[in-house]
């Protein structure tokens, strides 16, 4: 017999011979060449010599005798290099093998200064990575890994960066521009004191670019530095920089970083490369495309010079007028175009289809992948790179998925090709018996450049045409995704447009996301891709581990199969019997008449399917099933009206509620199972996914498909709740009604702050919170009866809600009348079921005035029509008159009423906040403005009554400025709102009423701020010194002056008004201001700021010595100055230029906050002269320049009137240094 030995001796002699065979090849040849040398670019006759020699020989063998011949012979670097790629190619196990064998060279390279393992390390390399990301890193990648970090070899010395950056300079005259590309743009790291070594070899390389004509400025926005091929043309790369600019732009909506640096830092490269191709000579669209929306961004931010643009709509009007003649041509051109780089890819394509007959011979398989991935670079119109796909993110448009006609042309040949190949493999072999070609032709679909294009194809295919897909084609794309999630773990994040979630998906819950059950034609496709994918991962991974089974799958899919099977087949909400146990259908669904649906209750019937179901993460719970049945639509399900209502009363009754949490479900509690309904249902209302199907996403929740049924489904288990025997009726439940608990969990994880972004998001939650609140029983808002208080119902949480939130997005001092509604209906409720309906309503309306008087205001406000329902319900159920308060509204409302009729007047009731509200109420519905002679007729008992009256005016006047123009709520616009706030003053003024306590509210003690604060929104509250200066001519400056509180109301009012217009609150009113002709000018914080330090340099003088005993503790609050220190980090580039102009040195001491401040007023700006200013616009800004927060004028004048008598020179204009 033959030894093995002698065999392998002669395959390894054979090797040698070739490897050694003329070597005349100098290593500056190798460096030149050998991006020449790749798999695809080999003879086959040598490829496939390789090949056999490989078939004695193990990975290690191979790769220990290659380092051997190299470090012991001279070699033929040709046959060198085209054999290091052959063994990557074909034998996977050698990948790793000579990453470790680069590794050990490099050690040796700078342990030794060994020049030979230096340049071995560097072509064995550069030759691994031409073969791709699947098969070795990028060169830019192992570059950048090698030596850009400290644990380097080549920073141990001196010694060791000298020979590393004199081995690179010696490179540098034979390497191709993308490698001394990745050298400067990724250098390696190097201690500061050898710098100079560095800089002097970005000098010689930046030469050579120059002399090859290859500039770094002309490189592309979004350039792949890890291809190892030529450099495109700058002219090429701009066209593919306008493509991702423009997909950037239409995902974000911003113009793109990336443009904007390259605007400024590379504009050589932006005027005459980028521009040119974004600005390309086109028929417009009727509607802006994104296109035309980047062009139209960019000439509004002034980044596109007034001729080019120009030169552009000129263009563009000619290609308009000459569309008829020029349309056909161009397309035939476009077609004749696409052929030419397809050819050789679809041979390539045939030739691996050819190459599957044989499973087992996975070289050959190999090599004709390898030869696809050379050809798809062609293909493409571009070099295909060799960089990786991970690293980065990949942004997609899953509603309007687009692809330019040749990228669309190459990947349907690739899927088309893939799913021809799937059909053929399975027509003789199982998915696990067909060898590794599906993973290695996924795994060159994965390029950087290929893999968005592919993923866009498929969203294209199975989001939006997915029913039309044919049988084979549901199998192929079935079996792609499943390669494609196999590699998730090296493949980018997907960021999509909307409807998604705002962080990136993986590639697996990408695919899930693609598949809808919004009608009924969608829903059978979702079976058919979920059966596909699922029976082809469980005969492909069937000899594996569960583990590795279930990394390969989907949880997101496996849960939509779960979901889609119980909901269209009653069958299968069966029990499973013990002995089915059938196989997984994949080799029936490979038949031309394939019976989908009894494939898919085939695979539920499975055993391994079963057993794979009672893992965690394959769970349906509760939660899901309910996110998935939210998004069916009724009027397109395929389950009838009666069907539909069968499945949700199962699946939530007798599925979910009697299972175990663990397993997903409510653990037989009917309120967990309503309070994670609600949870999700907030989550839907909220969510894009809800207005998918109109037009129209604005924040009024009516009408979103989907959820009608579920919600019919709350209200059954809510009434349910409150009517079973297990409702509470002689307490209330220690942790309140689930509803709140849920509405007060949500609240707490929100946002706080009163930016727009908070306080939009926090409005959009409370709007979904009302929407069910009404949906929901009226006697959830008024509560169970108390313990040991039978006829008093517990309305403190809905209080606290009112309180806390639905205030603050009030319109004035009431609720919106459906929710006023609402609550009286509970009221009503609560008292039919109590043995003294009058007692339990007085006293739930007794509370209200002290615990959430809005209520009161509100019924006050919608009166006119909640009083018809009140007194019509109240007659009919209960019998009787209305009860002492409810008596009490209608007296108040009676009261406002005939205070502005001319003869009669009825007696104010008590409290005078509540008549006060009803007398406004009555004012704005009548729209009078001149109500000066009605409220004279007030007696005695007006003088407190005014003073809220003044309140509640104040209240609308800052809503007239703070509400757009024409909103049917506004009653009075800003001019009649002023006037309203004037006349009551006046009568204050005129009966000596003090109404500073107004301005001085707080909810400590018992007094007005305790029910006051309570009916105004916060912002509205924090807003008093708009209205206070507001209303600043209307003062009787000598009568306000004698009162002791006016000094110190008046300058807290100033420094909280100067707070507000730093911290940009302020915005909200002039914004509004400027949008009404009627409006414009009312609205300038600065000029009132300015009227408002006159007025107190004005009254400073004259007020009384006792004014000044309590001003010392308000001028030495300091939170003004934490805001513009804050501030001026964000004031320095604005700052900075005015810092050099003439008669300025006496700003120096000046926060930033002031220059940023001063900076933004219209040229001319506030000239500084001789140390005084003409101009009092700018002399609140002395407020920002003091710690003390303080106006240094206003400051002198208080100090100097607590230390003498009037100073005449404060009548003078006020000096500012």
């Amino acid at each position: 017999m033959i030894s093995t030995d002698s065999p392998k001796r002669f395959f390894s002699h054979t090797l040698t011979q070739v490897l050694t065979h003329k070597p005349v090849l100098r290593v500056s040849d190798a460096v030149q060449m050998q991006k020449e040398w790749s798999f695809a670019k080999t003879h086959p006759l040598l490829t496939g010599l390789y090949r056999r020699l490989f078939t004695m020989l193990s990975p290690e063998e191979l790769v220990g005798h290659l380092q051997e011949v190299l470090e012991t012979h001279e070699v033929n670097w040709q046959h060198v290099l085209s054999c290091m790629s052959t063994l990557v190619i074909c034998l996977p196990e050698a990948q790793q093998l000579v990453k470790d064998w680069v590794a050990r060279l490099l050690a040796r390279a700078f342990e030794n200064c060994d020049l030979d393992s230096m340049v071995t390390a560097f072509l064995v390399v550069r030759q691994a990575a031409l073969e791709g990301p699947s098969v070795f890193p990028s060169y830019a990648d192992w570059f950048q890994a090698s030596f850009g970090s400290s644990r380097g070899s080549h920073c141990c010395s001196k010694k060791t960066l000298v020979f590393l950056f004199k081995f690179l300079s010696d490179l540098v005259p034979f390497e191709a521009p993308r490698y001394m590309q990745a050298h400067i743009l990724h250098p390696p790291l190097v201690p500061s004191k050898y710098r100079s070594l560095l800089t002097d070899y970005v000098t010689l390389a930046k030469t050579r670019l120059a002399d090859l004509k290859v500039s770094l400025e002309n490189m592309g926005l979004y350039e792949d530095l890890s291809s190892a091929r030529d450099v495109t043309e700058p002219h090429s790369q701009a066209h593919q920089d306008v493509e991702k600019a423009i997909a950037v732009f239409e995902h974000t909506g911003r113009i793109p970083s990336a443009v904007m640096e390259a605007s400024i830092f590379r504009r050589p490269y932006y005027t005459a490369h980028f521009l040119p191709a974004l600005l390309t000579p086109r028929v417009l669209p009727k509607t802006p495309d994104p296109r035309a929306a980047l062009i139209e961004s960019l000439r509004r931010a002034d980044k596109i010079p007034l001729s080019l643009y120009s030169a552009y709509c000129q263009a563009c009007s000619t290609a308009e007028e000459k569309k008829p003649e020029s349309a056909a041509p161009g397309m035939k051109v476009e077609a004749v175009c696409a052929e030419g780089p397809l050819g050789p890819l679809a041979a390539a394509l045939r030739e691996l289809r050819a190459a599957m007959t044989d499973p087992t011979q996975y070289d050959v398989v190999a090599a004709r992948v390898a030869v696809v991935s050379e050809r798809l670079g062609a293909a493409l119109g571009r070099a295909e790179e060799d960089g990786s796909s991970g690293g980065s993110q990949i942004q997609l448009s899953v509603l309007t998925p687009g692809l330019e006609q040749q990228e669309r042309e190459v990947a349907d040949l690739l899927l088309t090709c893939f799913c021809q190949n799937l059909i053929v493999a399975s027509s003789f072999a199982s998915p696990d018996r067909q060898g590794p070609w599906a993973s290695r032709l996924v795994t060159a679909m994965c390029g950087r450049r290929l893999l968005p294009v592919v993923l866009t194809r498929l969203c294209q295919l199975l989001r939006h045409q997915g029913p039309s897909l044919s049988a084979s084609h549901v199998l192929g794309l079935a079996a792609l995704v499943v390669h494609l999630a196999e590699s998730r773990s090296v493949l980018p994040e997907v960021r999509v447009g909307l409807p998604a979630p705002a962080e990136g998906l993986s590639v697996a819950e990408f695919f899930s996301s693609l598949l809808t059950f919004r009608t009924s034609e969608t829903s059978l496709f979702c079976l058919k891709f979920c059966t596909a994918v699922i029976s082809y991962s469980l005969c492909k991974y069937s000899s594996l581990s569960r583990d590795t089974l279930c990394s390969c799958l989907s949880p997101a899919l496996v849960k939509k199969f779960q979901f889609i099977i119980l909901r269209l087949f009653p069958e299968a909400r069966d029990p499973l019997c013990p002995e089915d146990t059938a196989d997984p259908p994949w080799r029936p669904l490979c038949r031309p008449s394939a019976d989908w649906q009894q494939a898919a209750l085939c695979l539920w019937k499975q055993r391994t399917f079963q057993e794979l179901l009672k893992e965690k993460e394959f769970h349906l719970t509760y939660r899901d099933w309910l996110r998935l049945e939210l998004e069916i639509q009724p009027e397109v399900d395929c389950l009838s009206d009666t069907e539909r209502w069968d499945f949700q009363q199962w699946a939530i009754h007798e599925y979910f509620l009697p299972k175990p949490s663990a397993a997903g479900g409510c653990d037989g509690d009917l309120q967990v199972a309503c309070a994670v309904l609600v949870d999700v249902l907030i989550d839907f209302r909220q969510s894009s996914r809800s207005h998918n199907y109109s037009e129209n996403s604005d924040l009024v929740l009516s009408g979103c498909p989907g959820n009608r049924d579920i919600f019919s489904r709350l209200q059954e288990m809510a009434a349910g709740l409150e009517q079973g025997p297990g409702a509470p009726r002689s307490c209330s439940p220690p942790q309140g009604h689930f509803l709140f608990g849920v509405f007060r969990r949500r609240l707490q994880a929100l946002a706080s702050g009163w930016d727009v972004a908070a306080r939009l998001q926090r409005q959009r939650e409370l709007l979904v919170y009302k929407w069910i609140l009404l949906g929901l029983p009226p006697s959830i808002v008024v509560g169970h009866p108390q313990a040991g208080r039978p006829a008093a119902p517990d309305c403190t949480e809905f209080f606290h809600l009112v309180n806390s939130e639905l205030r603050n997005f009030s319109h004035g001092s009431a609720l919106t009348h459906d929710l006023t509604v609402h609550f009286f209906r509970g009221l009503l409720s609560a008292c039919s079921q109590s043995g003294d309906p009058s007692l339990t309503a007085d006293l739930v309306l007794t509370a209200c005035q002290t615990e959430c008087p809005l209520v009161l205001t509100s019924a006050l406000l919608w009166w006119p029509r909640l009083e018809p329902e009140l007194r019509s319900r109240w007659r009919r159920c209960l019998q009787g008159p209305l009860p002492q308060e409810l008596q009490r509204l209608w007296e108040a409302q009676r009261f406002g009423r005939s205070c502005l009729l001319p003869d009669t007047t009825s007696p104010a009731p008590g409290p005078a906040w509540l008549s006060a509200a009803a007398l406004y109420f009555e004012i704005q519905r009548a729209g009078k403005d001149r109500v000066k002679s009605q409220l004279e007729r007030l007696g005695c008992q007006g003088e407190e009554l005014l003073v809220f009256l003044f309140f509640f005016s104040l209240m609308g006047l800052l809503s007239s400025h703070l509400t757009p123009h024409g909103r049917p709520r506004q009653a009075v616009d800003t001019p009649k709102a002023l006037d309203i706030c004037a006349e009551i003053l006046g009568c204050l003024e005129k009966r000596r009423v003090s109404w500073l306590v107004l301005f001085q509210l707080t909810e400590t003690g018992g007094g007005l701020g305790h029910v006051l604060l309570r009916l105004a929104p916060d912002q509205y509250v924090r807003l008093l010194p708009f209205a206070f200066y507001s209303l600043l001519s209307y003062f009787d400056e000598d009568a306000l002056t004698r009162e002791d509180a006016f000094l110190r109301v008046a300058v807290d009012m100033y420094l909280k008004l100067i707070r507000l217009f730093v911290a940009g609150e302020t915005s909200a009113l002039s914004t509004v201001a400027s949008r009404s002709r009627e409006r414009r000018g009312q609205g300038d914080p600065v000029g009132l700021i300015t009227e408002a330090r006159r007025l107190l340099l004005r009254s400073i003088p004259r007020c009384p010595k006792e004014s000044f005993s309590n001003v010392a503790e308000v001028t030495r609050r300091r939170p003004l100055w934490r805001v513009c220190r804050r501030a001026n980090e964000s004031a320095v580039d604005t700052a900075l230029p005015l810092r050099g102009q003439p008669g300025c040195a006496a700003l120096a001491p000046w926060p930033l906050t002031c220059w940023a401040v001063v900076a933004s007023f219209p040229v001319p700006r506030p000239q500084v002269s001789g140390g005084c200013t003409r101009l009092s616009t700018v002399g609140f800004l002395q407020l920002l320049a003091t710690s003390e927060d303080c106006d240094p004028d206003v400051r002198a004048a208080l100090l100097s009137r607590q230390q003498a008598g009037p100073d005449a020179d404060l009548y003078r204009e006020p000096r500012l240094f």
